[in-house]
């Protein structure tokens, strides 16, 4: 299947979805989801894997063992995209009722990345770089997020140059667009690729300075 865009019926699907989240409304609509969400998603990420890296169509289910809200089904449908080989940083695209989501980076970093991270920003050489990285995807409209510290972690000058980049422990950059008629057309490949191909400057500092993690797997917590 070659990817032609996202269909009204499935954008329809998730705001009926977020109004009734229950197996009976899932059951119904099944059919829906699989030829209007999932299988376009499918199509687009097969379509920017060369480019991108192997790709990876998230569940539908929601964990919600530990989660107060246990309504079971996500109201969006996320696909991920890893580089081979980087250890760290990813692609990222997600369409739901409220349109489509676009980012890249890092959305989780353990210990030794953070330390690594943090280093790397202190740097007098990588830290100017991953700020002019930031500077330039500003200009080009996309802010970088990230789960951050309110204050400069200890060890660090609290006027630090560059104080804001080191309170990160998370790290991406990405764009949103509302729902609009281009969806449902191949320029959403475009937009996807040219979004993502404005950070790879963020994936590469990541993956030249922090990298793959050490932890054993059962402390990746």
């Amino acid at each position: 299947m070659s990817f032609t865009g996202f269909p009204d019926e499935g954008l329809v699907f998730y705001e009926g979805l977020e109004a009734d989240n229950s197996r009976s409304y899932w059951t119904q609509h099944r059919a829906a989801y699989d030829a209007h969400v999932r299988a376009p998603m499918q199509a687009l990420v097969d379509e920017l894997v060369p480019e991108f890296g192997p790709a990876k169509l998230f569940r539908p289910y929601r964990d919600v063992r530990f989660a107060k809200d246990k309504t079971p089904y996500k109201t969006h449908q996320g696909a991920v995209l890893h580089p081979e080989g980087a250890g760290v940083g990813a692609w990222y695209v997600e369409i739901s009722a409220d349109g489509l989501r676009v980012a890249g980076g890092s959305w989780r970093m353990q210990p030794d990345q953070v330390e690594r991270y943090r280093r790397a920003v202190d740097d007098d050489v990588q830290g100017p770089r991953l700020q002019a990285v930031a500077d330039e995807l500003a200009a080009a409209g996309i802010d970088l997020d990230g789960h951050r510290l309110t204050r400069t972690p200890r060890g660090y000058d609290a006027d630090h140059p560059r104080g804001g980049l080191l309170r990160h422990r998370s790290i991406h950059g990405g764009r949103r667009w509302t729902p609009e008629d281009w969806l449902d057309s191949r320029e959403v490949v475009e937009r996807v690729r040219t979004t993502w191909r404005a950070l790879v400057p963020l994936n590469q500092w990541l993956a030249d300075n922090v990298g793959a993690t050490t932890a054993p797997p059962d402390r990746r917590r």
